[in-house]
């Protein structure tokens, strides 16, 4: 049986590749930088050799960008458009053919019309941490609570619930009586995994050690590509539509943008006579109301005469520290609607995402019914019956 599946994994990468002849990049160096339309990455990709196809997919945009892959010797330079892709081989040494493709985030099927009408309904449950917790059950047996995290992809679970919680190791007995390490590369195979009346068969699932309060793992937004994804507050329903739906009296609309594929929207600071505009990843798997990017805040010389409500360390997964400071904002307007005195947590370092960018938790986010269109890109929010509650300080 072995031996077949081999067979069947190399027929698979030969069909891939069965194109006269391949664009070939040379190499000396196993490190490659790319150039994902316009951002430079120098250290973005290493050729592996365990990988029969190494699948590099380009940051999500509906709009046409150049891809450029830079070895230490070549380059290939590749035009991307939504639902593509494009196969090359990079040849080490003039010896070892490393079977790659750049493919673009969004996927074909997400582009097609969709014409299924009855839209699938996933209850959820607003945690004390404002999590958006949604039962789930894998492999009809393992059932997890996992939160929808807009600034994620796929699925993840925690590796302490992958060991306490579903069956996924009882390939490693060893690993489940305490005696060897767990290897989270050799998981028992997913073959279903379900929220409300939504299935996926066979998705990918990660290990993680990162997640929100009290959850056992989270899902993305790129799960929906292509769908509108309705979060009602008010009856506790992600509601995941196929097509827009009608009846949106009362919802104002907004242009989502993306950056490295993950969805933001624009944010305005009013103090005293100046405006303060910025972009904003949904963060809803956090407690926080408004957390401020430092370089950002600096930049615009944003906070010198604000109230500090609160100083504080956190510490991330890996035991770095941020020193913290939250002041309250007087106004911030969103898709034209007014919230005032609002805390907002400044980050008193380096942003740990690697780029600057500011983020909405969900202590305001819940306050407002969402419709977020992954199809033509908008957002709609309407005000909610959680609108007058208190926010966290």
């Amino acid at each position: 049986m072995k031996y077949i599946a081999l067979l069947i994994s190399f027929l698979w990468v030969q069909s891939v590749f069965a194109q006269s002849k391949l664009p070939v990049i040379k190499a000396t160096s196993k490190n490659v930088a790319i150039n994902d339309g316009g951002y430079l990455d120098k250290n973005a990709w290493s050729l592996n050799p365990n990988i029969k196809l190494d699948v590099f997919t380009a940051d999500r945009t509906r709009k046409t960008k150049w891809v450029t892959f830079y070895t230490d010797i070549d380059s290939i330079r590749v035009k991307v458009k939504p639902g593509t892709k494009y196969n090359f081989v990079v040849v080490l040494n003039g010896r070892d053919s490393f079977y790659t493709q750049i493919a673009s985030a969004i996927h074909p099927a997400s582009l097609l019309s969709n014409t299924i009408a009855k839209p699938d309904t996933i209850p959820f449950t607003l945690t004390a941490y404002n999590a958006i917790q949604v039962t789930s059950v894998i492999n009809n047996t393992d059932t997890l609570n996992l939160h929808f995290d807009l600034t994620s992809f796929d699925f993840h679970l925690t590796k302490d619930a992958i060991v306490k919680k579903t069956k996924l190791l009882s390939n490693q007995p060893d690993a489940l009586a305490g005696k060897t390490t767990p290897n989270y590369n050799n998981l028992n195979k997913v073959f279903k995994l379900q929220m409300g009346t939504i299935i996926w068969n066979t998705p990918e699932v990660i290990p993680t050690m990162v997640t929100a309060h009290d959850m056992d793992g989270r899902f993305g937004w790129n799960l929906f590509e292509g769908k509108q994804v309705e979060i009602d507050y008010d009856h506790h329903l992600l509601i995941i539509h196929s097509k827009l739906p009608k009846a949106l009296k009362g919802y104002v609309r907004s242009k989502l943008g993306f950056t490295h594929s993950y969805a933001y929207i624009k944010g305005t600071f009013e103090v005293a006579d100046k405006k303060f505009t910025g972009n904003f990843l949904m963060d809803i798997g956090s407690e926080q109301a408004l957390i401020l990017d430092s370089t950002w805040a600096g930049r615009q010389g944003f906070s010198k005469d604000l109230k500090v409500i609160k100083t504080s360390i956190l510490h991330d997964p890996r035991g770095v520290k941020y020193e913290t400071r939250t002041v309250l904002s007087p106004i911030f307007k969103l898709n034209g609607f007014e919230l005032t005195n609002v805390p907002t947590l400044i980050l008193g370092s380096k942003n740990p995402s690697g780029f600057e960018i500011n983020y909405l938790g969900n202590d305001l986010f819940k306050r407002f019914n969402i419709i977020l269109d992954f199809k033509n890109d908008y957002i709609y929010l309407k005000p909610n019956k959680l609108t007058g509650l208190k926010y966290r300080a």
